[in-house]
Formats: C-alpha cells, structure tokens, sequence
C-alpha cells in the first residue's frame, strides 16, 4: 500500500483539537464523503479509503448528516 506524507503546521493540529493520528482518521473521513457526494466513487470504496466497513461508513454519513443517495434529479426525469 502507498504512503502519502503531508507536512501540516503544529498549530493545524491545536485549532482542530486532535493528536495527529485521529486528524488523518478524520482527513480520511472528510476526503471518502467529499468523493463519495462528488459521486467519484461508490459507497464500498469511500469506507475503504476510511478504512472501515460499508455499514459504518453509512453511519459516518449519518453522523455528518450527509445523505446516503446522492439522487441526479435530471437523470430522474
């Protein structure tokens, strides 16, 4: 697996209020939803970029009131 290393100043950490461990937990989190709502990539992959399973990765959107369909109301009609 690929690592990717980002050099973020101290004071990034202090402002959000995470060690730096969780805040690429939460990097994670935010990059899969931002994809996921682009409609870049489906459900399974967003919770493999987190590193979770799909069922969580539902809860998460839940959690981050995100809506699980992202519905294309022009496809629609």
């Amino acid at each position: 697996m690929p690592n990717i290393t980002i050099n973020l100043p101290n004071e990034i950490f202090y402002s959000r209020r995470l060690p730096p461990k969780e805040f690429v937990e939460d990097l994670r989190l935010v990059a899969a939803i931002y994809w996921y709502q682009k409609g870049e990539i489906y459900q399974e992959k967003a919770a493999k970029i987190v590193g979770i399973n799909r069922r969580d990765f539902l809860k998460a959107l839940s959690r981050e009131q995100v809506d699980v369909f992202n519905v294309d109301f022009n496809d629609l009609q």
